[in-house]
């Protein structure tokens, strides 16, 4: 065991938690005032159900012994966690740390993924349909996925035991862009289709971000943690940690240009909205690059993501899908330029040392690129629209007409996220039951019911 790099793990564990109260300020503020509690609810939810789960059976699910054809780990073998407690001498290691360690770090790349999926379904979404859909989902799409990708084990022979994506195809993914970005983005298109659009879609004005500061802040926190999302998957206090995390300023700092060039050019002006979906687009395509691309081309992947993702994201009005937040055209999107453009600019001197078409390498690790995208991608849609379809038959799915109008804030939570001089954007205060002034008498025009 190596307590340096014990000890940089432990910290990137806890920079990653941190992304998920981000990822709520993010999604908070571009929702409506009314309907910003719960969108970060719905970020708390997932760190409650997933971490739970995931110490019951999700870790061995996905790093436990594999059952066949690198698809899932067996989810009994350490069940709640037991065979990797040991604080000794003995203490199980993966690489350089103790194994409850990396199951920390593992936890909340969990945490995160399921999280990322709730900005498709603002506004509209019970909170209970949601809390059964992150339970199941996590357990059959994530850690059967998580499994494929990042799981590398040998039998004592030095066979491959692990994963099929990540081990036995050989594709690269250093820190989750199919695992995460690509997993979630799909799930996310799947619940914005069997949700539907939310009432005044592309009309009403009402939709717009109602607090830009909190979308800068979330965008910021993101950022933040994300270094230790990327340059912690290296797993120690080294020279990969340090190429990981120079990529992952780089990137994120060109895809802000090419996000506002494409908004400058195409609608006269750029904004801060902008700017902070820019840099999370970046992120996205650096996460499973990070560790295959020289930070020169970490700029040019950075100016294409932010530049595609700008243009992607106005693409649901055109096909009619209201995917609220923009999941499918940041992280779904991203996720895949990232993937794909590795197969493309791999130096073979990085520390994936993969070679792709640029070097030399010919279409080879783009084809395996391309599998692991696709794989991820048609998984995980057709999982969570099966499991979003059942929940929707059998407890529903969105809230009705007459609570989203109301505000979802104050219909589902019985709470509102600005009381100003006493006046609540509900029918009744939140703390002790007491009338509040009806809606039509705030001065907010977001906060009235419709009639």
């Amino acid at each position: 065991m190596n307590t340096g790099d014990t000890a940089w793990v432990l910290i990137s564990a806890a920079l990653v938690l941190l992304m998920t109260p981000g990822l709520a300020f993010f999604y908070g503020g571009m929702t409506r005032a009314k309907a910003v509690l719960n969108m970060m609810m719905m970020s708390f939810g997932a760190i409650g159900i997933v971490a739970v789960l995931w110490v019951m059976f999700g870790y061995s699910a996905a790093f436990g012994t594999d059952l066949g054809g690198g698809l899932l780990g067996n989810p009994l073998q350490k069940l709640g966690l037991q065979g990797v407690l040991d604080t000794g001498d003995g203490a199980p290691l993966v690489g350089t740390i103790p194994e409850i360690v990396f199951v920390g770090f593992q936890a909340v790349f969990a945490i995160i993924t399921v999280a990322l999926i709730t900005g498709a379904i603002a506004d509209r979404a019970k909170f209970g349909a949601w809390m059964t859909f992150a339970a199941v989902w996590v357990s059959l799409v994530y850690f059967p996925v998580a499994h494929w990708v990042f799981s590398f084990t040998e039998d004592a022979d030095g066979n491959p035991t692990g994963g099929w994506i990540g081990q036995g195809l050989g594709a690269i993914d250093f820190a989750g862009g199919t695992a995460v970005h690509i997993n979630a983005g799909a799930a996310a298109l799947a619940l914005a289709l069997i949700l539907g659009k939310r009432k005044g879609f592309g009309k009403d004005p009402s939709h717009r971000p109602h607090n830009l500061p909190f979308v800068m802040l979330g965008a910021g926190l993101l950022w933040f943690g994300w270094f230790g999302f990327n340059a912690g998957s290296a797993l120690g206090a080294n020279a990969v940690a340090g190429y990981a995390w120079i990529n992952t300023l780089a990137a994120p700092a060109a895809a802000i240009l090419g996000w506002l060039v494409v908004e400058r050019l195409r609608d006269g002006h750029a904004t801060s909205l902008g700017a902070a979906s820019g840099a999370v687009a970046g992120l996205v395509a650096i996460t499973p690059a990070c560790s295959a691309l020289t930070p020169m081309w970490s700029i040019v992947l950075g100016v294409l993501a932010g530049a595609l993702c700008a243009w992607a994201v106005g693409l649901k009005y055109r096909l009619g899908i209201d995917d609220s937040l923009d999941v499918v055209g940041v992280h779904l999107v991203g996720g895949i330029v990232g993937t794909l453009f590795i197969g493309l600019a791999a130096d073979p001197n990085s520390p994936a040392a993969g070679t792709g078409l640029f070097y030399g390498g010919g279409l080879e690790l783009l084809g395996k690129q391309g599998i692991a995208a696709g794989a991820v991608m048609v998984y995980s849609f057709a999982m969570a629209y099966a499991i979003g379809w059942i929940i929707n038959k059998t407890m529903g799915f969105r809230i009705s007409g007459a609570h989203e109008s109301a505000g979802i804030d104050v219909s589902v939570h019985a709470e509102s996220a600005y009381d100003i001089g006493g006046r609540t954007s509900g029918s009744f205060h939140p703390m002790g039951g007491q009338p509040a002034a009806h809606p039509s008498t705030d001065r907010s025009s977001e906060e009235k019911v419709d009639a």
